[in-house]
């Protein structure tokens, strides 16, 4: 089995009483959370920092403790894991990386979560706010 490894974050911003989520829609089609392969020897935590800087032109800072891994088989042969950590937007203006994103935009929510494509994603989105509303 070839072992595969991405890093990303479920990407929150506040605007007055509103928490907003980041969802991205490929270049494929399937909207998603932002996340990438890791590069080298970069750390989880790097892997994350570069691909949200990459894909959306955001600066962010990490809140402490939360981290979801998600395990599934892309193709026969290969299982990869994606790490989730959890993310509040501190800089930069949002702009997609037009070879891999054809869309993002920040959602209440409820809206996040009917726009995810897959599961996986939404059960992170579900745990993310949970981890939000329980500190």
């Amino acid at each position: 089995m070839k072992q595969e490894k991405s890093c990303g974050a479920v990407i929150f911003r506040e605007e007055n009483t509103q928490r907003n989520y980041l969802v991205i829609t490929s270049t494929q089609g399937h909207a998603t959370l932002c996340k990438g392969h890791v590069e080298g020897s970069e750390t989880e935590h790097e892997t994350a920092v570069r691909e949200i800087r990459e894909e959306t032109a955001l600066e962010v800072d990490f809140v402490d403790g939360f981290r979801e891994v998600i395990t599934y088989s892309p193709r026969p042969g290969r299982v990869k894991d994606v790490v989730f950590f959890l993310a509040r937007v501190s800089g930069g203006t949002l702009a997609c990386q037009p070879e891999e994103v054809a869309e993002a935009r920040f959602l209440p929510f409820e809206e996040a979560l009917g726009a995810l494509t897959h599961d996986s994603d939404r059960d992170t989105l579900r745990k993310a706010r949970a981890f939000l509303e329980g500190r």
